[in-house]
């Protein structure tokens, strides 16, 4: 298993579900060294330094793991604010991790796959890669495409055996809401239907299901709590 910005959030806590299975895990991070150490420490998994966004970092880094079955693209970066505020290269930097990331790990873990005849991958996009989300075009943008590309790619690799699926995750809490004000929050738990605000935990369970579901490929799974239906 190779798990992609796995040093909090919705990465540590797929570390963490698949470590918990008993499958030899390794995961990604950029800058999150003391927290990737922790993460190490509680689950037995291996962290990597590397910058998804640089496809020599990338092939580098995975030349030196086991071969991987399972990729879990969840590294990702967000930006709010008007598209009018955001700059030339904050939006060519979102599009480098959250897209050419995905694109580059794909391809560094690809030829193992191959050599097997078999592999899952499971990307992380999110709900505003569906309907979008104002002040929030460039994130969006980017999670549309990473629905897009794992269509695309199911379609490409299924007659190798390769399965590609993605969830689209809601409102989770997560340090990426933290930017985000208190009654915004609240009025996004009203907005939800199940009632409360998602988890890392929830989200994990969805990813883990989509890796070993071996009848399904080219799916989005929504775990929203039915904000978007």
């Amino acid at each position: 298993m190779l798990v992609t910005g796995g040093s909090r959030g919705i990465g540590k806590a797929t570390v963490e579900y698949f470590a918990k299975q008993g499958h030899k895990v390794s995961f990604l991070y950029e800058k999150e060294f003391s927290a990737a150490k922790e993460v190490e420490r509680t689950t037995g998994a291996v962290g990597y330094a590397c910058d998804v966004a640089s496809s020599s970092a990338v092939a580098e880094t995975i030349a030196k793991m086991p071969p991987v079955d399972v990729l879990v693209n969840n590294a990702g970066i967000c930006h709010t604010g008007l598209i009018s505020q955001i700059t030339e290269e904050e939006f060519d930097r979102i599009f480098a991790v959250n897209v050419k990331g995905m694109y580059n790990c794909v391809r560094a873990v690809l030829p193992a796959m191959l050599q097997k005849g078999k592999g899952s991958i499971v990307n992380v996009s999110s709900m505003w890669g569906q309907v979008g989300a104002s002040c929030e075009v460039s994130y969006s943008a980017t999670k549309g495409a990473v629905i897009a590309m794992t269509k695309a790619l199911a379609k490409e690799l299924g007659p190798s055996h390769i399965r590609v699926n993605c969830v689209a995750p809601g409102v989770i809490q997560t340090d990426m809401c933290n930017n985000i004000e208190k009654d915004i929050l609240s009025a996004l738990q009203e907005e939800t239907p199940i009632g409360r605000l998602g988890t890392a935990e929830d989200v994990a369970k969805a990813i883990g299901y989509l890796a070993e579901a071996e009848f399904v490929t080219g799916q989005v799974l929504g775990v929203n709590g039915g904000f978007v239906i």
